[in-house]
Protein backbone atom coordinates (compact mmCIF):
# COMPACT_ATOMS: atom_id res chain seq x y z
CA UNK A 1 0.00 0.00 0.00
CA UNK A 2 1.57 3.05 -0.94
CA UNK A 3 1.60 6.22 1.35
CA UNK A 4 0.65 9.51 0.55
CA UNK A 5 4.27 10.70 0.29
CA UNK A 6 5.30 7.85 -2.03
CA UNK A 7 1.85 9.04 -3.92
CA UNK A 8 3.66 12.42 -4.18
CA UNK A 9 7.31 11.54 -4.93
CA UNK A 10 5.72 9.40 -8.08
CA UNK A 11 4.09 12.12 -9.14
CA UNK A 12 7.09 14.57 -8.94
CA UNK A 13 9.59 11.62 -10.07
CA UNK A 14 7.37 10.82 -13.08
CA UNK A 15 6.33 14.66 -14.00
CA UNK A 16 3.30 14.06 -14.20
CA UNK A 17 1.02 17.60 -13.68
CA UNK A 18 -2.61 17.60 -11.56
CA UNK A 19 -4.13 21.07 -13.15
CA UNK A 20 -3.97 22.33 -16.77
CA UNK A 21 -3.21 25.49 -15.38
CA UNK A 22 -0.55 26.86 -12.93
CA UNK A 23 -2.32 26.07 -9.11
CA UNK A 24 -2.57 29.55 -7.54
CA UNK A 25 -3.68 30.13 -4.21
CA UNK A 26 -6.49 32.66 -4.44
CA UNK A 27 -4.50 34.90 -2.36
CA UNK A 28 -1.46 34.78 -4.05
CA UNK A 29 -1.04 38.43 -4.70
CA UNK A 30 -1.97 39.51 -1.31
CA UNK A 31 1.50 40.81 -0.59
CA UNK A 32 3.34 43.03 -2.11
CA UNK A 33 6.45 41.71 -4.03
CA UNK A 34 8.84 43.27 -1.56
CA UNK A 35 6.95 41.46 1.14
CA UNK A 36 7.77 38.13 -0.70
CA UNK A 37 11.40 38.57 -0.67
CA UNK A 38 11.76 39.58 2.58
CA UNK A 39 9.49 36.35 3.82
CA UNK A 40 11.76 33.91 0.89
CA UNK A 41 14.98 35.18 2.12
CA UNK A 42 14.30 33.63 5.62
CA UNK A 43 13.47 30.41 4.54
CA UNK A 44 16.23 30.07 2.22
CA UNK A 45 18.09 31.22 5.10
CA UNK A 46 16.91 28.16 7.67
CA UNK A 47 17.62 25.89 4.83
CA UNK A 48 21.06 27.04 4.54
CA UNK A 49 21.51 27.00 7.97
CA UNK A 50 20.02 23.53 8.02
CA UNK A 51 22.30 22.30 5.84
CA UNK A 52 25.06 23.60 8.10
CA UNK A 53 26.58 26.59 5.65
CA UNK A 54 28.20 29.74 7.34
CA UNK A 55 26.37 32.21 6.59
CA UNK A 56 28.89 34.84 7.97
CA UNK A 57 31.26 33.84 5.15
CA UNK A 58 31.18 36.67 2.85
CA UNK A 59 30.75 34.29 0.07
CA UNK A 60 27.53 33.12 1.04
CA UNK A 61 26.08 35.91 3.25
CA UNK A 62 24.33 37.34 0.67
CA UNK A 63 22.78 34.45 -1.23
CA UNK A 64 19.54 34.17 0.67
CA UNK A 65 18.60 37.99 -0.43
CA UNK A 66 19.81 37.05 -4.54
CA UNK A 67 17.55 33.76 -4.42
CA UNK A 68 14.20 35.44 -2.89
CA UNK A 69 14.68 38.41 -5.59
CA UNK A 70 15.99 35.72 -8.14
CA UNK A 71 12.69 33.80 -7.41
CA UNK A 72 10.06 36.71 -7.29
CA UNK A 73 11.57 39.14 -9.74
CA UNK A 74 12.91 36.98 -12.37
CA UNK A 75 12.34 32.89 -12.59
CA UNK A 76 9.15 32.80 -11.20
CA UNK A 77 7.88 36.60 -12.31
CA UNK A 78 5.79 34.73 -14.85
CA UNK A 79 2.95 34.11 -12.06
CA UNK A 80 2.44 37.45 -11.77
CA UNK A 81 -0.92 38.43 -13.85
CA UNK A 82 0.34 42.03 -14.04
CA UNK A 83 3.49 41.26 -16.20
CA UNK A 84 1.64 39.47 -18.36
CA UNK A 85 3.24 40.85 -22.09
CA UNK A 86 0.23 42.56 -23.88
CA UNK A 87 -0.19 41.09 -27.49
CA UNK A 88 -0.98 43.82 -29.61
CA UNK A 89 -2.48 42.48 -33.34
CA UNK A 90 -2.60 44.01 -36.49
CA UNK A 91 -4.73 43.60 -39.15
CA UNK A 92 -3.25 41.60 -41.97
CA UNK A 93 -3.17 44.53 -44.26
CA UNK A 94 -0.79 42.45 -46.97
CA UNK A 95 -3.04 39.55 -47.09
CA UNK A 96 -0.46 37.40 -46.63
CA UNK A 97 -2.44 33.56 -46.14
CA UNK A 98 0.72 31.09 -45.16
CA UNK A 99 1.43 29.49 -42.35
CA UNK A 100 3.95 31.92 -39.85
CA UNK A 101 7.02 30.10 -38.13
CA UNK A 102 8.55 31.40 -35.33
CA UNK A 103 12.12 29.07 -34.69
CA UNK A 104 14.09 28.41 -32.10
CA UNK A 105 12.71 30.37 -29.04
CA UNK A 106 14.79 30.46 -26.08
CA UNK A 107 12.97 28.76 -23.19
CA UNK A 108 13.94 29.15 -19.53
CA UNK A 109 11.83 27.63 -17.17
CA UNK A 110 11.90 25.49 -13.72
CA UNK A 111 10.31 22.18 -12.89
CA UNK A 112 7.71 22.65 -10.42
CA UNK A 113 8.40 19.10 -9.06
CA UNK A 114 12.18 19.66 -7.88
CA UNK A 115 12.99 23.36 -8.77
CA UNK A 116 15.18 22.33 -11.18
CA UNK A 117 15.89 24.50 -14.83
CA UNK A 118 13.86 23.54 -17.90
CA UNK A 119 16.30 24.56 -20.53
CA UNK A 120 15.27 24.23 -24.61
CA UNK A 121 13.22 25.96 -27.82
CA UNK A 122 10.11 26.37 -28.78
CA UNK A 123 8.85 27.03 -32.49
CA UNK A 124 5.25 28.67 -32.74
CA UNK A 125 3.73 29.24 -35.54
CA UNK A 126 0.22 30.24 -36.70
CA UNK A 127 -1.99 30.92 -40.23
CA UNK A 128 -3.88 34.32 -39.98
CA UNK A 129 -7.47 34.69 -39.88
CA UNK A 130 -7.04 38.21 -40.53
CA UNK A 131 -5.15 39.60 -37.65
CA UNK A 132 -0.97 38.86 -37.43
CA UNK A 133 1.29 39.99 -34.33
CA UNK A 134 4.57 41.28 -33.86
CA UNK A 135 7.15 38.33 -33.84
CA UNK A 136 8.87 39.52 -30.39
CA UNK A 137 5.05 39.26 -29.05
CA UNK A 138 5.30 35.85 -29.29
CA UNK A 139 8.63 35.45 -27.82
CA UNK A 140 7.45 37.19 -25.07
CA UNK A 141 4.30 35.52 -24.85
CA UNK A 142 6.92 32.18 -24.29
CA UNK A 143 8.91 33.92 -21.67
CA UNK A 144 5.75 35.00 -19.85
CA UNK A 145 4.42 31.71 -19.26
CA UNK A 146 7.73 30.09 -18.69
CA UNK A 147 8.92 31.87 -15.98
CA UNK A 148 6.80 30.18 -12.99
CA UNK A 149 7.52 26.45 -11.89
CA UNK A 150 6.17 24.12 -14.62
CA UNK A 151 5.23 21.41 -16.39
CA UNK A 152 6.26 21.01 -19.96
CA UNK A 153 3.22 20.06 -21.03
CA UNK A 154 1.32 22.26 -19.59
CA UNK A 155 3.27 25.09 -20.92
CA UNK A 156 3.20 24.20 -24.48
CA UNK A 157 -1.01 24.39 -24.28
CA UNK A 158 -0.72 27.78 -22.23
CA UNK A 159 1.47 29.14 -25.02
CA UNK A 160 -1.01 27.92 -28.11
CA UNK A 161 -4.36 29.10 -25.49
CA UNK A 162 -2.55 32.52 -25.49
CA UNK A 163 -1.69 33.05 -29.54
CA UNK A 164 -5.51 31.51 -30.15
CA UNK A 165 -6.79 34.33 -27.86
CA UNK A 166 -5.15 37.09 -29.21
CA UNK A 167 -5.33 36.08 -32.81
CA UNK A 168 -8.79 35.01 -33.17
CA UNK A 169 -8.34 31.57 -34.51
CA UNK A 170 -7.72 27.89 -33.65
CA UNK A 171 -4.64 27.60 -36.58
CA UNK A 172 -2.14 28.04 -33.83
CA UNK A 173 1.19 25.44 -33.22
CA UNK A 174 3.23 25.23 -30.69
CA UNK A 175 6.39 22.35 -30.22
CA UNK A 176 8.99 22.73 -27.45
CA UNK A 177 11.90 20.70 -27.36
CA UNK A 178 13.60 20.52 -23.70
CA UNK A 179 16.18 19.17 -21.19
CA UNK A 180 15.09 18.83 -17.65
CA UNK A 181 18.09 19.41 -14.99
CA UNK A 182 15.57 16.82 -12.37
CA UNK A 183 16.15 14.57 -15.19
CA UNK A 184 19.89 15.53 -16.59
CA UNK A 185 21.71 15.83 -13.11
CA UNK A 186 19.84 14.23 -10.42
CA UNK A 187 17.84 10.52 -10.06
CA UNK A 188 18.30 8.83 -13.25
CA UNK A 189 21.18 11.58 -14.20
CA UNK A 190 20.68 10.67 -18.35
CA UNK A 191 22.59 13.87 -19.52
CA UNK A 192 21.02 13.31 -23.42
CA UNK A 193 17.62 12.69 -23.07
CA UNK A 194 15.37 15.75 -23.58
CA UNK A 195 11.34 16.09 -23.79
CA UNK A 196 9.58 17.28 -26.60
CA UNK A 197 5.85 18.27 -26.38
CA UNK A 198 3.45 19.71 -28.94
CA UNK A 199 -0.03 21.26 -29.05
CA UNK A 200 -1.55 21.75 -32.60
CA UNK A 201 -5.03 23.87 -33.18
CA UNK A 202 -6.90 23.94 -36.24
CA UNK A 203 -6.07 23.70 -39.33
CA UNK A 204 -2.67 22.45 -37.73
CA UNK A 205 -4.05 19.02 -36.95
CA UNK A 206 -4.17 18.29 -40.57
CA UNK A 207 -1.34 16.35 -41.29
CA UNK A 208 0.09 17.88 -44.64
CA UNK A 209 -0.11 21.23 -42.50
CA UNK A 210 1.62 19.84 -39.32
CA UNK A 211 4.34 17.72 -42.05
CA UNK A 212 4.70 21.38 -43.21
CA UNK A 213 5.03 22.60 -40.05
CA UNK A 214 7.73 20.08 -38.95
CA UNK A 215 9.50 20.29 -41.85
CA UNK A 216 9.97 23.97 -40.98
CA UNK A 217 11.59 23.43 -37.35
CA UNK A 218 13.36 20.27 -39.09
CA UNK A 219 11.93 18.00 -36.43
CA UNK A 220 11.56 14.34 -37.42
CA UNK A 221 9.72 12.81 -34.42
CA UNK A 222 6.48 11.70 -35.21
CA UNK A 223 2.88 13.11 -34.01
Amino acid sequence: MINNEEFLDEIGDNHFSSNAKNPLREDAFDITDEEKIEKIKKDVENILQTLGMDLTDDSIKGTPNRVAKMFVKEIFGGLNPAKQPKASTFDNNYKYGEMLVEKNITVYSTCEHHLLPIIGRAHVAYISSGRVIGLSKMNRIVEYYAKRPQVQERLTMQIVQELQKALGTEDVACVIDAKHLCVNSRGIKDIESSTVTSEFGGKFKDPQTKREFLDYIKLDTQF
